[in-house]
């Protein structure tokens, strides 16, 4: 018994851990929520507590709440944002839908070490939730929560791999290889081309991201339960914002409307759009670096990925590109969490969305492993493949498909027919149609020089 603690709620007693700093509503939640093990992520905790930070100044501001409690209050999410105690945020992810748990998990923790501090109590309810609703600190925690991930995490991973990209593209400049349609022999391209491809894919997503973040610094704090604002002042939620926006270093915008950012959260299935774009960006990446290193002797054998660790258990020697492996799991992970995001974003139903907590964890998650996993690609195959020289240049010389160059001189059909005898005899293009042409040797180098070809072509 000397374990546990008794603390009550609006419903009675219950046994609480002797060394919780939660209070009985958490311990009612952990109670009913055994489901996953799965805790609330970690920037979304520190979220809530800049959150109880700015809506404590706020209040004393506002004269709502008296200057030592708020100042109490302040300290102790400061002694959160320093890294104490993160042990005590035990909720499953798959709780209440409006994360009331969570909610009151945070208040009943900062209500605890501001009451040790204070000497006198420091109510979770009255004291630290004054002036809010789960219904708007839970969306307004996922808000903020992502464009803190989205700003400091993702787009500067993103820049990290345009910028390996960039900056491999212009080591490879000199290298024509054949470039591929349908997974077919297609015209010519040069490395730098096909990298400076992937470079724009990464360049379009981070202008999408940034584009939507606007959105995302708009807050639902201060719409309260159902938008209305009731039981804070009209100016709550200006002073809150900008005690916020000072103390993180963004700028945070009050909502429009508050009934659309509490009944909905389609700014964070918009952002999910976003996050599954750039999956489906680097899942293309990813496998064409697979391909292109694949064999080394039986596969196109363009590319040699750095070797960072054995590939097989039992088959001596055989290295895998275990990186763009893991990205493209990364993708597919974060494609799934899109579909998780968008079914909870359906669950607006009335005056809020009942799914807030589920939406939270898989946003933040995808924002992490894309970050993570950008950094990755670019440290551990973009910036160390090589090329094999030898092996593109044989398969370039041989590709039928550069006859395509002299459909303007010999129309279609014929180019045609000289591409399927090459293929036919194994032959290189140029033999062929020296034969079938009444061009010159000469001239058909000119016509069908690969590098050329990856300008356009020689022009007439």
């Amino acid at each position: 018994m000397g374990d546990f603690k008794v603390e009550s709620d609006s419903l009675g007693n219950i046994d609480v851990p002797a060394s919780a700093f939660y209070g009985a509503q958490t311990q009612r939640a952990v109670n009913n929520f055994p489901i996953s093990g799965l805790e609330m992520p970690r920037r979304f905790i520190l979220a809530l507590a800049k959150i109880k930070r700015a809506a404590a100044l706020a209040n004393k501001k506002l004269a709502l709440l008296e200057a030592a409690t708020a100042s109490a209050i302040v300290r102790a999410c400061d002694v959160l944002l320093s890294g104490q105690y993160s042990d005590q945020f035990p909720v499953d992810v798959f709780q209440t839908g409006s994360g009331t748990s969570s909610n009151m998990n945070i208040n009943e923790v900062i209500a605890t070490i501001a009451s040790r501090e204070l000497g006198k109590k420091v109510d979770p309810n009255d004291d630290v939730n004054r002036g809010q609703s789960s219904n708007d600190v839970i969306p307004t925690a996922i808000h903020v929560s992502a464009v803190l991930a989205v700003e400091q995490e993702l787009l500067p991973a993103l820049d990290i791999l345009y910028r390996s990209l960039i900056d491999k593209a212009k080591t490879l400049e000199s290298y024509v290889k054949t470039g591929r349609t349908h997974l077919m022999d297609a015209m010519p391209i040069r490395f730098d081309q096909e990298l400076n491809a992937w470079a724009g894919q990464i360049q379009q997503s981070k202008h999408r991201l940034q584009a939507i973040l606007p959105e995302l610094k708009s807050l639902a704090q201060g719409g309260t339960a159902v938008g209305t604002g009731i039981n804070t002042p009209p100016e709550f939620s200006a002073v809150f914002v900008q005690e916020l926006s000072d103390f993180c270093g963004i700028a945070f915008t009050v909502s429009e409307n508050f009934f659309v950012s509490i009944s909905s959260q389609d700014t964070a299935v918009a952002l999910s759009g976003q996050l599954k774009t750039l999956a489906v960006s680097l899942m293309k990446i990813a496998n064409d670096l697979r391909w292109m290193n694949s064999g080394p002797l039986s596969g196109l054998g363009e590319i040699q990925l750095e070797a960072v660790q054995p590939g097989s258990s039992i088959m001596p020697g055989k290295v895998n590109p275990v990186i763009p492996e893991a990205i493209t799991m990364v993708a597919a992970q974060v494609m799934g969490n899109d579909t998780t995001i968008t079914v909870a974003g359906q669950s607006g139903n009335f005056q809020l969305n009942a799914m807030l907590p589920v939406i939270a964890y898989n946003l933040l998650q995808s924002i992490e492993l894309l970050a993570n996993s950008t950094r990755l690609l670019a440290d551990k195959a973009v910036s160390g493949f090589t090329v094999n020289k030898d092996n593109i240049e044989r398969a370039l010389a041989r590709n039928p498909i550069l006859v395509t160059a002299l459909n303007p001189l010999i129309g279609y059909q014929k180019a045609a027919a000289i591409a399927k005898r090459a293929y036919a005899s194994g032959r290189t293009i140029i033999d062929v149609a020296e034969e079938e042409t009444d061009l010159s040797r000469s001239e058909l180098e000119r016509l069908l020089n690969p590098s050329d070809l990856t300008q356009g072509g020689v022009k007439s």
